[in-house]
């Protein structure tokens, strides 16, 4: 078994700032899937990649503080 990365305890916060009405279907499933179902709504996930990636998909719509 490969040895495991160890977590640098960084976080980030998403809050939502834009409806994701009218926009496509997939940037509205990884808003849902970063947490978020109401607009002002914060959550915290771990800084890593694939949050970054869900990020920078819906830019538009959300507000990142480290």
């Amino acid at each position: 078994m490969p040895p495991r990365k160890k977590k640098t305890g960084k976080k980030i916060s998403v809050t939502l700032k834009r409806s994701a009405i009218g926009f496509a279907a997939d940037q509205k499933a990884t808003v849902v899937a970063l947490g978020l179902r109401r607009l002002n709504q914060t959550v915290e996930h771990d800084d890593n990649p694939v949050i970054r990636g869900m990020i920078d998909k819906v830019r538009h719509l959300v507000e990142v503080t480290e």
